[in-house]
C-alpha cells in the first residue's frame, strides 16, 4: 500500500472535497487540494454537500452546481426532483441500518446508502478527471490510488460500516483490494499536518505565535470543529515524532451550523405572521443564499449586512413596510435593501455552541493531562468569534493555535495519513474484544442448562477470554 498514489475526500456535513499526491514513497509530500466554484467567482478547498437526482433518481449534480441547477428549477419540475443537503448527519449519533431513507427536500425518501454512494462515486470521478487532466501524458485509473475517508472521531462503528458499503458501490473498492480504502479519523488527520507545519503556518492575531512543540512527552487537544459535530482527541507526541491517543473522543453536535439555525430562528422572529415561513417554502433558492452570506459574514467578528432577497422583500410587504418588521428589534436594522445585525447580536448565533465546546474542554482539562496546546481544526474553526473565545477561555493554561487553513489541514493531513497509517502508533481501544471459550463445568459457577458432555467430560461454554480491554492501549496494526 506504501506506494500507491493517494486521494484523500472530506465528505464533510456542509462542504466536501478532495486532495491528492502524485509523490512516491520517501518523497516529501505536498497535496494538491482541489478548488472548487470557480464557475460562481469562488474560489473554496470544499463545495457545499449538495446532490441532485431527477424523479427517477438518476444522479444531476453534486456542490455548487447542484445548488444551481436546483435552485433555477421552478415549480412542479422542482417538486419533483430529489436535492439533499446536509445529509451526512443522518449517520450522527445512531445505530446505522443498511435500509435507512433521507428525506429530500421536498419531503420524499430515498435510500441513504445510494445518496451518499452517489456522492463519493461523484468525487472519486472529479479526483480522477483532475488528475489526468495535469498528468502530463500519463494514464492513472483508480486502483493505482489509496482512498483515504475522512471520518469524525465521535462516529459510531456502524456509520464507519455504511461508508465503507457507499464506497464499495461507488466503486472505490472492490473485492479483494479492500485495503485500498482507508479511513483516518479527522482529528488525527488533522494533527499529522499541524505536526509538520512552521510557526507562519498558524494564524497570528492574538493567538500566541509559535508551532506545535514536537519533543517526546508533549501532549494537546485537536478540537476539530467541523459543520455539525464538535470532536475532542488528546494526543501525546513519542519518541520519533509518532503520536500516541490518550483520550478517545468526546464532543456535541454544537457545530458551525448551530450557529446558521441561530441566525435562521432569528430571522424567523423578524419575519413574523408567516411570512418567513411562507418564503422558506416557496423560494429555497433565496433562502440558501441568504445563508451562504451568512457563512462568509460569520467568520468575521464585525457588524454584517445580509442583502434581503427580492420575494422576502415583496411578502414582507403585503403585512407592512419592511422596515416596520425591523423597528425595535434589538442588534438588527434595516439598511438601504439590507438586513444589517450588530457584532454583538452576530456573536450571540455562538453562545450556545461555543458554550458547549468550553464545557466539553473543560471535562477533559480536569482529567489531568499535561496539555500544553489546543489545535483548532476544521471549517468553523475559521471563525475569528470562536479562535477569540478559546484563546481568552484558556489564556496562561495553554496555548491555543490554528493553522491558516483549518479545513484543509483535515485533508492534507489525511493524504499523509493514507502514506503512513503507522503515525498514529497507539490508540485507546474503544471496546472490550474477546473470544467465547468453553470451560470445564463448574456446578458454582454455571447454570444447569448451559451444560453439555463429551467424551472428555462436562463443558459450559459462556466463557470469554479477554484480548483487548475497553480503554486499553492498542498498538498500530
Amino acid at each position: 500500500m506504501g506506494d500507491s498514489l493517494i486521494i484523500a475526500i472530506d465528505f464533510g456535513t456542509a462542504y466536501s472535497g478532495y486532495a491528492f499526491s502524485l509523490t512516491s514513497k520517501g518523497e516529501e509530500i505536498d497535496p494538491y487540494v482541489k478548488v472548487w466554484g470557480e464557475e460562481n467567482g469562488l474560489e473554496t478547498p470544499r463545495t457545499p454537500s449538495c446532490i441532485l437526482f431527477d424523479k427517477q433518481e438518476e444522479f444531476v449534480s453534486f456542490g455548487y452546481v447542484a445548488k444551481k441547477d436546483y435552485l433555477s428549477k421552478r415549480g412542479q419540475e422542482a417538486r419533483d426532483m430529489f436535492f439533499f443537503e446536509c445529509f451526512k448527519m443522518a449517520l450522527y449519533d445512531k445505530e446505522i441500518k443498511r435500509d435507512l431513507m433521507i428525506k429530500a427536500a421536498n419531503g420524499k425518501s430515498m435510500k441513504a446508502l445510494k445518496v451518499f454512494a452517489e456522492t463519493l462515486r461523484f468525487l472519486k470521478d472529479d479526483a480522477m478527471e483532475t488528475i489526468n487532466s495535469n498528468a502530463k501524458g500519463r494514464k492513472f485509473i483508480p486502483s493505482d490510488f489509496t482512498c483515504v475517508l475522512t471520518v469524525p472521531a465521535i462516529w459510531d462503528p456502524s456509520a464507519k460500516q455504511f461508508m465503507r458499503e457507499a464506497a464499495t458501490q461507488a466503486g472505490i473498492v472492490s473485492e479483494g483490494n479492500e485495503d485500498k480504502l482507508v479511513f483516518a479519523l479527522e482529528s488525527e488527520a488533522a494533527s499529522v499536518w499541524c505536526q509538520k507545519l512552521p510557526a507562519e503556518g498558524f494564524i497570528t492575531q492574538n493567538i500566541s505565535r509559535n508551532t506545535l512543540d514536537q519533543s517526546p512527552g508533549t501532549q494537546y487537544i485537536i478540537l476539530n470543529c467541523g459543520d455539525e459535530t464538535i470532536d475532542i482527541t488528546v494526543h501525546e507526541v513519542l519518541d520519533g515524532g509518532t503520536l500516541k491517543k490518550l483520550h478517545n473522543a468526546s464532543g456535541n453536535d454544537l457545530g458551525g451550523q448551530n450557529v446558521d439555525r441561530k441566525f435562521k430562528q432569528f430571522l424567523r422572529e423578524i419575519f413574523c405572521d408567516g411570512v418567513w415561513d411562507e418564503f422558506e417554502q416557496n423560494y429555497p433558492s433565496e433562502v440558501q443564499k441568504i445563508m451562504y452570506f451568512f457563512t462568509l459574514f460569520k467568520k468575521r467578528d464585525q457588524d454584517v449586512d445580509i442583502p434581503c432577497s427580492f420575494n422576502l422583500g415583496r411578502l414582507a410587504q403585503t403585512k407592512k413596510d419592511i422596515e416596520k418588521f425591523l423597528e425595535g428589534v434589538q442588534g438588527a436594522s434595516w439598511n438601504e435593501g439590507s438586513i444589517k445585525i450588530s457584532k454583538e447580536k452576530l456573536r450571540s448565533f455562538f453562545d450556545e455552541s461555543l458554550q458547549g465546546i468550553v464545557k466539553s474542554l473543560d471535562i477533559i482539562l480536569r482529567r489531568g493531562y499535561r496539555i500544553g496546546y489546543i489545535l483548532l481544526v476544521g471549517g468553523y474553526a475559521d471563525s475569528q468569534i470562536l479562535q477569540r473565545r478559546i484563546t481568552e477561555e484558556y489564556i496562561g493554561e495553554c496555548n491555543v493555535l490554528c493553522p491558516f487553513r483549518p479545513q484543509e489541514a483535515i485533508l492534507k493531513g489525511a493524504v499523509m495519513f493514507g502514506r503512513n497509517p503507522a503515525v498514529v502508533t497507539s490508540r485507546k481501544s474503544a471496546f472490550t474484544y474477546g473470544l467465547g471459550i468453553a470451560q470445564r463445568f463448574d456446578v458454582s459457577k454455571h447454570r444447569a442448562d448451559q451444560k453439555y458432555t463429551n467424551q472428555d467430560g462436562e463443558w459450559c461454554d459462556d466463557g470469554f477470554m479477554k484480548l483487548a480491554e475497553i480503554n486499553e492501549d492498542v498498538g498500530w496494526n
